[in-house]
């Protein structure tokens, strides 16, 4: 502390004094009007003062440097102190840190430790009673071998006795053998004789089996027969009310919920009803039901629609019906079977997917030939369609106008060339139907004609 005030008091009592020769200094130079580097007299009286305070300085830090050690090192090697410190704290951390987990691994060792004196001490239980067991083990078994001396003995007379009635059970064993081969001979015969009597017992039901079926497919046949006389006779007469496939009822549906769903099935069950019997027997009462559809089919198809999705429903006959059906007209039980598709109505085709294709590759064109590839495009595109699940594949084709149809062969025939026909979708295309279509016609892949070039509608001549 002391050699701290001494340190201060030199480093005054040094710059007063240098301070004290540089004034002295700078005054007699700005006396003398002294030029340094060609400098103007009071330049130099400022660059004197200048050195004189660089020097006061420079002594300064030399006297604090070379005395205090500690201010050395404060100023020059400060940021490797604060990097040790640094570092230090970072390993004091982590030493720490390390005991935290030796004292978690001691605890947890102590603890270890505790249950293994614990389970030793049940092992040291276990062993004492072991002991224990055997000492009473031992005890037994000199027992049980006092008991063997006098049990050996018995044994030999056993022996001798087994040894008699080993013989006497060679004996029986011969005696039954022939008694057993006897029965086997005697067995070999009943079963010859149940055989016999299964084949002619097999061959009998095999004969009644036969005979009911044969009757069943007589009755069958009997009942095909019957529907064919009466379909021939309606046929022959022409008075086939409903056709077998025919669509009595169809319609677009869609509801959110079963309740809805079995409401439409009513309306739409009651008006194929109505139609049936309009079919079959024109001017009759339409409060009578004649048609006739399994219970579990309408569960089947309300839980089908229940849905919310949107389907095409349609009732078809399921068998042919002539006008004046007898179980019609005599009011008897629903004989009119039908059974419903329901299908979902989905897209099919986009706009403007192509169907079909025919080449007219005969010239000259004759109107004959034109109107037989006409008829081959438009049936492949109906065959599609119906095969792809197109319901209604009634065709539409441009404005739906026959005369419209009319110009574009007219100018396919006038064109004279070998053209390719087309059939291409008009609007996208749903399974409900009907099939909208344009029928183009191309030149090396170029499009020539176009059916909605010859509407009534835009774009139309």
């Amino acid at each position: 502390m002391v050699s701290g005030y001494v340190l201060i008091l030199a480093v005054l009592l040094l710059g007063g004094g240098i301070a004290t020769l540089g004034d002295r200094i700078g005054m007699r130079v700005g006396k003398a009007r002294l030029s340094l580097f060609n400098l103007r007299p009071r330049q130099t009286a400022t660059l004197v003062s200048i050195a004189t305070g660089s020097i006061i300085s420079a002594s300064t830090l030399g006297i604090l440097f070379g005395i205090s050690s500690q201010l050395r090192t404060g100023v020059f090697e400060l940021g490797k102190i604060q990097n040790d410190l640094t570092s230090a704290q970072t390993q004091l951390s982590k030493a720490l840190a390390a005991q935290e987990r030796v004292k978690a691994d001691l605890a947890a060792a102590a603890t270890e430790r505790q249950r293994a004196l614990s389970r030793l001490g049940k092992i040291n239980q276990s062993l004492n009673r072991a002991r224990d067991q055997q000492a009473r083990t031992q005890m037994q078994l000199r027992q049980t071998r006092q008991q063997l001396v006098g049990v050996s003995q018995e044994a030999i007379s056993l022996r001798h006795a087994t040894d008699f009635l080993r013989t006497q059970r060679d004996r029986l064993k011969q005696q039954q053998a022939a008694i057993s081969a006897k029965i086997a001979r005697r067995d070999q015969s009943i079963k010859a004789l149940d055989q016999v009597i299964a084949d002619r017992d097999r061959e009998i039901l095999d004969r009644e089996r036969r005979l009911r079926e044969l009757e069943s497919q007589q009755a069958l046949l009997e009942e095909r027969v019957a529907e064919l006389q009466s379909q021939y006779e309606g046929l022959f007469r022409g008075n086939i009310a409903l056709g077998r496939n025919q669509v009595l009822l169809s319609g677009l549906v869609q509801v959110d919920n079963r309740q809805q769903a079995r409401d439409i099935i009513d309306r739409f069950l009651y008006e194929a009803n109505r139609r049936a019997i309009q079919a079959i027997a024109p001017g009759r009462s339409s409060d009578q039901q004649v048609i006739l559809i399994s219970r579990q089919e309408v569960q089947r198809l309300v839980d089908r629609l229940a849905n919310g999705q949107e389907y095409i429903v349609r009732l078809l006959s399921a068998a042919n019906y002539v006008t004046g059906e007898a179980c019609v007209i005599k009011g008897g039980d629903p004989c009119i079977q039908v059974f419903v598709d329901a299908t979902a109505n989905q897209q099919v085709y986009s706009q403007g997917q192509r169907l079909a294709t025919v080449n007219l590759d005969r010239l000259p064109l004759s109107d004959r030939s034109l109107v037989e590839s006409l008829n081959l495009l438009l049936a492949s595109a109906q065959f599609r369609a119906r095969q792809d699940g197109i319901v209604d594949d009634k065709l539409e084709i441009g404005d739906n106008r026959t005369d419209t149809l009319l110009k574009f062969l007219s100018a396919v025939k006038q064109a004279n060339r070998t053209l390719e026909l087309q059939v291409v979708t008009a609007t996208n295309i749903y399974t409900a139907g009907p099939l909208q279509i344009n029928i183009l016609a191309l030149d090396q892949g170029t499009v020539l004609l176009n059916t909605n070039d010859f509407g009534q509608g835009p774009g139309g001549r």
